[in-house]
């Protein structure tokens, strides 16, 4: 009869295929996080991202510099109102802080500026149009389901404040954002690959 291991055993079991961590493991699992942390710090405002790093041996800079990137890079997004305008403006400037070609990440910025703007204008208008669209089909939708059940309406009923419209506007907003969603990732990639 075969003998049945506890999970305690077979979780030791793959430890020891796993093998010791190597020395560059350990030192990335102790300072990636290291990074992160400091990006936070300096995006509130509270260190010199620089002089931080400048407190590090260049192993531990380069895994601080993965970490805070990560963070820098998650924090960019759609300008949507003033708030959003900001952190990106924080956010790339945390970026520059960090690259070394500084010539081929101002032109990832250029293209990332150029979506930004897009979004504001031209894509603003695209989304009042959208949501003009949308609310007069809701509101048609609405009115023939009323008159199906037999109800007279004789109050205007206000479709903006409906759940329903709410939550079905925020799926055609989402994907009216998704085509700049994909634009600004790419230009993240490409600026993960610059050095």
């Amino acid at each position: 009869m075969a003998e049945i291991k506890s999970s305690i055993e077979l979780a030791m079991e793959k430890a020891e295929k796993l093998g010791k961590a190597s020395e560059e493991e350990l030192i990335k699992w102790k300072y990636l996080p290291e990074g992160k942390r400091l990006a936070v710090d300096y995006l509130k405002g509270k260190c010199n991202l620089m002089a931080e790093l400048a407190k590090y041996h260049d192993i531990a800079k380069d895994h601080i510099a993965k970490g805070a990137q990560e963070v820098f890079l998650r924090e960019i997004g759609l300008p949507q109102d003033n708030e959003a305008k900001s952190k990106n403006k924080k956010a790339m400037e945390g970026i520059g802080l960090l690259k070394k070609d500084k010539v081929a990440l101002e032109n990832v910025y250029t293209k990332m500026r150029r979506i930004f703007k897009y979004y504001e204008e031209e894509g603003g208008d695209q989304r009042k149009q959208a949501y003009e669209m949308f609310k007069r089909d809701f509101q048609s939708k609405f009115q023939q389901a009323v008159q199906k059940m037999g109800i007279s309406m004789r109050v205007a009923i206000d479709v903006e404040k409906h759940p329903q419209f709410q939550e079905e506007w925020r799926k055609v907003k989402t994907q009216l954002d998704s085509q700049y969603h994909n634009a600004i990732n790419e230009c993240k990639q490409e600026i993960m690959n610059i050095p």
